[in-house]
Order: structure tokens, then C-alpha cells, then sequence
């Protein structure tokens, strides 16, 4: 019987930990977030939802695929410090946006979480090309999530 290597629990258990704090204090924001302006197509929250889900499965797959790939011990640390930032950059996002409600900080740092996925997909491209196109889906709805925070900036600024 084979053994199962600690990667295949620990990966996935840090983006569920992601995952698990950043819908934690999404949900503690919801309140203030029925009071703020939207635009007309911002997606239904359940919609939001089930794409973060699909995001962060298809993320932990990459890593996973990234992990066990053969290449060099400094470019694999590279790929997984920069895996981390943009967890991190994830989390701080929910907590900036519905924990703190700093709009204008929430948008500059959406950009910077889309910036950590493309330097992802550039990093992983060259090991693992099919890693990296797992993350090209994030890397779009990124870039929609930091123009509709910058939409929701604009239009709850009191000038």
C-alpha cells in the first residue's frame, strides 16, 4: 500500500484555512454590505461563492501539480513563497473590504492579488504548463473582482 505523502493533506488544508477565514469575516460584513451601492451587475452572492469555491479547488490542484513536478529546489521556493503571498493577499482583501470596509485600500490590494496570479502563471509555466492554466480562471475573475471593487469605491465615495 502506498503511503500518502503530507503534501496531498497540507496543501489543501491551508487553502481551506484561506478559504474558512475569509468567508468567516466576509459573512460578519454582509450586513454592511446590503447597505452600500453595487452596480446593477454585480453577481448574486451565491454566484461569488461558488466561483471562489471552484477558484481555490482548481488553486490547490495547481500547487499540488507544482509540488510534486521535478525542477529546481530555489524556483520551487519561489513558486511557494509567492503561493503564500497571494493567500495571504486573498485573506487581507476580505479582511480590508467587509472587516475593515476601506474601500479604496480593498481596490489597491485586489490589483496587487491579481498581480501575485500572473506572476504565478508566469513562475509555473515553464515546470508545469497545465498548473499554470488551472490558475488562468483565477486570474480572470481577479481582475473582475478588483474592477468591480474599484466600481464599488467609486460609487460609495462621498465627495
Amino acid at each position: 500500500m502506498k503511503k500518502l505523502k503530507p503534501n496531498y493533506i497540507l496543501i489543501p488544508l491551508f487553502t481551506l484555512t484561506i478559504a474558512i477565514l475569509g468567508s468567516t469575516i466576509t459573512a460578519a460584513g454582509m450586513e454592511w454590505y446590503k447597505t452600500i451601492n453595487l452596480p446593477g451587475w454585480t453577481p448574486p452572492g451565491n454566484v461569488i461563492g461558488t466561483v471562489w469555491t471552484i477558484l481555490f479547488i482548481l488553486a490547490t490542484i495547481s500547487a499540488l501539480m507544482v509540488w510534486n513536478a521535478k525542477f529546481k529546489a530555489k524556483t520551487r521556493k519561489l513558486i511557494f513563497l509567492t503561493f503564500g503571498a497571494n493567500a495571504l493577499l486573498n485573506f487581507a482583501w476580505s479582511y480590508l473590504f467587509f472587516g475593515l470596509h476601506f474601500l479604496a485600500t480593498s481596490a489597491v490590494e485586489a490589483s496587487l492579488l491579481g498581480l501575485s496570479v500572473f506572476v504565478l502563471i508566469f513562475l509555473i509555466w515553464p515546470v508545469k504548463k497545465w498548473a499554470a492554466i488551472l490558475l488562468i480562471p483565477y486570474s480572470l475573475w481577479v481582475a473582475f473582482a478588483t474592477y468591480l471593487t474599484f466600481v464599488v469605491f467609486q460609487l460609495n465615495t462621498v465627495t
